[in-house]
């Protein structure tokens, strides 16, 4: 990284095209087009002279800040919760968002309360839960379908675990309704199978992380 940082720069992620605001050290503004939110095109733009990037956490705030160090800016990822100026307001302005983010950067970083990311690996073993906990709410949604539907059809499903629910509940189900819920029935066993799947890398990663619960 560069000793001498010569622009501090807003930059306001969004999902597809992100807004860019270059405080210079005269205190003037430049607002340049707002570029793609891609490795390529950050990489494109951000081939610069080194400077203090400021962007707020996200869901491309991680990729984002690893890639502009890489390139050698000194990057603040700020917590949007501290500020409220931003994060609160009623009215959404990437532009001016991007002219707040450089302003509190090159004010005063701290005021961005920053936040430092995990390392991908660490981020990418977080995922395993997550999308742990995904399936989970999905079979949530399927299970409670099925005995609402039976139901409606003066018929009931015996009380059991959403682990046993798929095989326990197929015997109750009422001739008629098969056709229409031996799909989900089917995902049922299917969602079991992937579930059982990440607990055993949970087990393993739990390992990894001796402090984790």
């Amino acid at each position: 990284m560069a000793k001498d940082i010569i622009e501090t720069i807003g930059c306001d992620l969004g999902d597809k095209h992100s807004e860019l605001c270059v405080l210079l050290p005269d205190g003037k503004l430049e607002r340049p087009e707002p570029i793609r939110t891609t490795r390529s095109a950050f990489t494109r733009y951000f081939t610069r002279p080194h400077a203090h990037v400021v962007i707020k956490v996200g869901t491309h705030s991680r990729w984002v800040s690893e890639l502009l160090r890489e390139l050698g800016h000194k990057v603040t990822v700020a917590n949007p919760r501290r500020v409220k100026l931003i994060s609160q307001s009623t009215t959404k302005r990437d532009r001016k968002d991007a002219e707040w983010l450089a302003r509190l950067g090159k004010a005063d970083e701290e005021l961005l309360a920053p936040v430092r990311h995990r390392g991908s690996e660490a981020q990418a073993d977080s995922a395993v839960a997550k999308s742990r906990d995904a399936l989970v709410r999905m079979r949530t949604k399927l299970v409670n379908h099925a005995p609402g539907l039976v139901k409606s059809f003066g018929e009931r499903l015996p009380t059991c675990t959403a682990e046993s629910f798929h095989r326990k509940a197929w015997a109750a189900l009422p001739a008629l309704l098969k056709p229409a819920l031996d799909p989900i029935f089917r995902v049922l066993e299917q969602l079991e199978e992937q579930l059982d799947a990440y607990d055993e890398q949970i087990k393993q990663l739990a390992r990894k992380y001796p402090t984790s619960r």
